[in-house]
């Protein structure tokens, strides 16, 4: 994201401004410590006027994305 950000020469306050955030959020996002909603993600992809896969991507965080276990749920078959 800081990459795009400065392809276009905006500060994170110009971007937060331009997305309806505050400066804090932005810092936070490029720094992996805030994971943005599907809006925010679209509305600062837009800003960059590229693709969101090109701007945020998608890390498994639970075992189950991770190849695991699935966990079994009540009235499962088990085996399954």
């Amino acid at each position: 994201m800081k990459e795009h950000r400065a392809r276009l020469n905006l500060k994170q306050e110009d971007l937060a401004k331009l997305v309806d955030v505050r400066r804090e959020t932005i810092g936070n996002l490029e720094k992996g410590r805030y994971n943005p909603s599907l809006v925010l993600a679209w509305n600062i992809a837009a800003v960059f006027g590229v693709p969101i896969e090109e701007v945020f991507t998608v890390e498994p965080d639970a075992p189950a994305e991770r190849g695991g276990q699935r966990r079994r749920r009540p009235g499962d078959p088990a085996g399954e």
